[in-house]
């Protein structure tokens, strides 16, 4: 089984906290998808053959493309690729794009799923963000798209708002939870280089990140989620039984998967690639007929770690079996070794060889799978 991930980089506007790839310049709209069309006739050997079980539109905005754009990608897939019954078809979107007629077209193209671009139910909050939507929009644009026959909705949030009250933290996931989504994906704000928040920040326009507010935040989240019954199946996601993103999961699980468009990333199990990030030079290398990507394979040693920073961060743990079965006794012994000393303290919990991150430790993740990681010379 494999995916396949479309980066649609086109915006209305830029989010102060996004680091993206993404323009606001819509003029080559039309021309960059007639390029990844092109990509995928020459990547279209890429996976082998392998049935495809989910697609993924993501961005940038992929809700600004018109409906003609939407078919031709979307002709484009099946024409090149075997696409199960059944495959999972994603598509982000912000919520003044859903509108009845825009909602009706994603779905003619065989979208099945959304994944709504919320951040918060605060105005203040939105407009702290750059966002364009208002809260008004975000909850209308969820019940519309229900009321459309949409059964599979996931909406995004940040917490960890300088400005932002645990209180209204609570708000936010209980007008969630109201809302009868399926998904939640939620995200503590960091200052990432070269945006407009880092320069706010640097030129002290903007409070720096409060980290004990996003832990506790973090806290607050990971509960009410429980006390609802959800399922906390990776960090940073959280869904009702039997809808995980069967998209993200694949790459947290090591499956395959093609990346389409500029700065996309693919991956086939040995080598990894990604596409250039500039609209411009990667639609004139696809006109001239050439993939605009780099490349490289992947030694033992960072399949290893691609394996750790992956599937830690899942409910389903790192299997030391399997790195001792495709890596080798040594690797396997190193992860064990390292795993103790966490064990002990309450962050990892060790039962059928598999190394699981607490609650306690998934707010140190990052330190823990930094340890654990093995290190080339």
């Amino acid at each position: 089984m494999a995916g396949i991930y479309i980066h649609i980089p086109f915006c209305k506007q830029a989010c102060h906290y996004c680091d993206f790839h993404f323009s606001v310049n819509h003029e080559v709209k039309e021309r960059l998808t007639t390029a990844i069309v092109k990509e995928m006739e020459l990547q279209k050997n890429y996976l082998s053959g392998e049935p495809i079980q989910s697609i993924y539109l993501g961005g940038g905005t992929p809700s600004l493309l018109a409906k003609d754009e939407l078919e031709q990608i979307f002709n484009g897939l099946h024409q090149r690729f075997i696409i199960e019954s059944g495959a999972e078809i994603t598509l982000e979107a912000n919520p003044d794009d859903l509108t009845a007629e825009k909602i009706i077209e994603l779905q003619s193209c065989g979208i099945n799923r959304l994944s709504i671009g919320i951040q918060s139910f605060y105005d203040k909050d939105l407009r702290w963000m750059n966002r364009v939507h208002t809260a008004e929009q975000a909850a209308s644009a969820v019940k519309l798209s229900q009321d459309l026959g949409f059964k599979n909705i996931s909406i995004d949030l940040i917490y960890g708002l300088p400005d932002s009250t645990n209180n209204e933290w609570k708000e936010n996931l209980n007008q969630a939870f109201e809302l009868n989504i399926q998904h939640l994906s939620c995200y503590s704000l960091t200052m990432e280089p070269n945006t407009p928040l880092a320069a706010f920040i640097k030129k002290g326009n903007a409070p720096m990140l409060n980290e004990e507010l996003a832990a506790t935040q973090f806290e607050m989240l990971m509960k009410a989620t429980a006390e609802k019954g959800w399922i906390h199946y990776e960090i940073s996601n959280f869904c009702k039984e039997n809808y995980h993103s069967r998209h993200n999961t694949a790459y947290w699980t090591g499956q395959k998967y093609l990346g389409l468009g500029p700065s996309a990333h693919s991956y086939n199990g040995q080598t990894r690639q990604w596409n250039i990030s500039n609209n411009y030079k990667y639609l004139l290398a696809l006109e001239d007929g050439n993939l605009p990507f780099k490349d490289e394979s992947l030694s033992f040693t960072q399949q290893l770690n691609e394996y750790i920073i992956t599937s830690l961060r899942t409910m389903w743990g790192t299997d030391i079996e399997k790195i001792r079965d495709k890596f080798s006794h040594t690797y396997a012994n190193h992860v064990r070794s390292k795993a103790r000393q966490f064990e002990d303290t309450g962050a990892l919990h060790y039962s059928d060889k598999k190394i699981s991150l607490t609650n306690q430790g998934k707010l140190v993740a990052d330190r823990i799978i930094l340890e654990l990681m093995e290190h080339e010379d």
